[in-house]
């Protein structure tokens, strides 16, 4: 009598334990039936264990991915081993409101799942016992994380007063996009433009017009450019764009629009409105180049004959031959 008792006792202790615990607990059967729905699934998920009993976990949550949720089983019920998702992987697979709001910043729970294999007596399996772990606080640090040195790597990366590229980053681009022609022979163009008469602007207009002047004439090439061209900030009233997959022809289309558009912008200063023009160097790479300084000083003398020759206007490099393989 005594050891039935105690029998008792430690089924009632475990039962307890299963309710109070802080991890969901779900039983499915091979259908996905709901077997067990212990106290966390109840309180996160609003939904009583007599409710969702021999209920169809889809049916209860449609918003569960149904093929994630029978291939995980699969694997769980065929090979009778244990497996596992992350918030990594599916970051809400439960659609639970986090339940910290005050000190939370994310809308929803995010948790881990373990699927573990049930043997019954017969020593068959036909059931699966889902862990849900709330992993929230620690994947919000995470992401915060993520997002701060994202941030930082941005800021690392981008001039402060345009927005574009710095002359660093933008050089390390220019690097990688010459070593990907020279290893597939594909083209690419360079822009190079500079604010005509830039230290009169400064001297009439005052250093802070000069950087709205800066700030408009980067605004306008980041809208002409395409989603695949690559701006920077060279320095000063210089700027340089890698036109990727693109010929020299092409890349003077491009700059010619741009001339156009910034001839005609009126730039609005505390100082009054100002005019500008730019003048362009445009050179296409070459295999006879040996890295991408070359190519940046091909560019570079383009530009300097366009200033040369009166400004406001467009100077093409002249395209080396290849050299023959």
């Amino acid at each position: 009598m005594t050891e039935s008792r105690n029998t008792l006792h430690e089924f009632h202790w475990i039962m307890d334990m299963l309710q109070t615990i802080e991890v969901g607990l779900v039983v499915l059967d091979r259908q996905l039936r709901i077997q067990l729905w212990n106290g966390f699934m109840e309180n996160h998920s609003g939904f009583s264990a007599t409710r969702v009993q021999d209920c169809s976990l889809l049916e209860i949550f449609p918003e569960i991915h149904e093929g994630w949720i029978w291939r995980k089983m699969e694997t769980a019920l065929t090979l009778n081993m244990r497996t596992f998702t992350t918030w990594e992987q599916r970051p809400h697979p439960f659609p639970f409101r986090n339940a910290r709001p005050i000190t939370g910043t994310e809308p929803y729970m995010y948790q881990n799942i373990t699927f573990s294999p049930l043997t019954s007596a017969s020593g068959e399996v036909d059931h699966v016992c889902l862990v849900v772990y709330d992993v929230t606080d620690s994947a919000t640090a995470k992401l915060r994380m993520e997002r701060s040195n994202a941030r930082l790597q941005q800021q690392s990366q981008s001039d402060g007063l345009t927005g574009l590229l710095n002359r660093c980053a933008w050089e390390s681009l220019l690097a990688s996009e010459f070593e990907r022609f020279r290893r597939y022979g594909s083209i690419g163009t360079l822009l190079m433009l500079d604010i005509d008469h830039f230290k009169p602007i400064n001297d009439t207009w005052g250093h802070q017009a000069g950087d709205d002047v800066i700030r408009a004439v980067s605004g306008m090439i980041s809208e002409r450019l395409r989603q695949t061209d690559i701006a920077g900030r060279y320095g000063g009233e210089e700027f340089a764009v890698i036109l990727p997959e693109t010929d020299i022809g092409g890349g003077e289309i491009l700059g010619e629009r741009l001339r156009q558009s910034i001839s005609t912008m009126e730039v609005t200063t505390e100082a009054g409105i100002i005019q500008c023009t730019i003048s362009l160097g445009v050179a296409q790479v070459s295999s006879t180049m040996g890295d991408h300084h070359q190519w940046l000083s091909l560019v570079d003398k383009a530009l300097y004959a366009a200033k040369d020759n009166g400004r406001n206007q467009i100077a093409l490099a002249e395209t080396p031959h290849p050299v023959s393989r």
